[in-house]
């Protein structure tokens, strides 16, 4: 026959016979070992529950309106077309060893998905090197982009090294107006055979 466990017995004073009486160590020292148990799961079911709520109601703000609205406004489009420029020296200029300043004004007329006009200023640099100089200008376009009608300003700042050009143009940043408020983008002039042609890249929230 195989032992049977039991559990160790200790011994307790009583108070009336100040005799000592055995009890179950498991009885008395196990009980308040279990409530305590009882009422830890408990606390952690509704730490869980509150953790499932708010994971729910995080992730249904993420995919929200507002934030598909936002992701919508971040896709990036092209506009694409092309246009005649007529530029404008304007006196005096500040001629001095090795460098020339200047400053002219210009006309655009846009066509294709820009249609319109812009008007601007530019400052120049030139040096006593073929090939070298550089700019600076601020044009307002005035007209339609892809069908939304309004403004915008782009800042331009152009090198050249040698015939080597190097050009930025960017959308100065809240300059649009009417449809176009919110409009961020870069452009990108291309000049072959004597005419010019634009890359616009562009984001721009949807028309509410």
């Amino acid at each position: 026959m195989s032992p049977q466990l039991t559990e160790p017995q200790v011994a307790i004073p009583d108070r009336n016979s100040g005799t000592l009486e055995h009890s179950s160590v498991g009885v008395q020292m196990n009980m308040p070992v279990r409530a305590l148990f009882v009422l830890r799961v408990a606390a952690g079911l509704v730490l869980a529950s509150y953790l499932v709520v708010f994971g729910s109601l995080a992730y249904a703000r993420r995919q929200s309106p507002a934030t598909t609205a936002a992701q919508k406004a971040d896709v990036t489009k092209h506009a694409k077309g092309t246009f005649e420029v007529k530029v404008n020296p304007e006196p005096p200029e500040d001629k001095a060893e090795g460098s020339t300043l200047g400053r002219m004004s210009f006309d655009k007329q846009f066509h294709g998905d820009i249609e319109g006009t812009s008007k601007g200023q530019m400052l120049t640099a030139a040096t006593d090197v073929k090939g070298s100089a550089g700019y600076v200008a601020i044009e307002r376009v005035t007209g339609t982009l892809n069908g939304r009608k309004g403004s915008f300003v782009l800042q331009h700042s152009g090198t050249m090294s040698k015939g080597a050009l190097q050009m930025s143009i960017i959308v100065v940043p809240d300059s649009g107006t009417g449809e176009l408020v919110s409009l961020a983008g870069k452009m990108t002039i291309i000049i072959a055979e004597g005419k010019h042609s634009y890359d616009f890249e562009y984001s721009l929230p949807d028309a509410h």
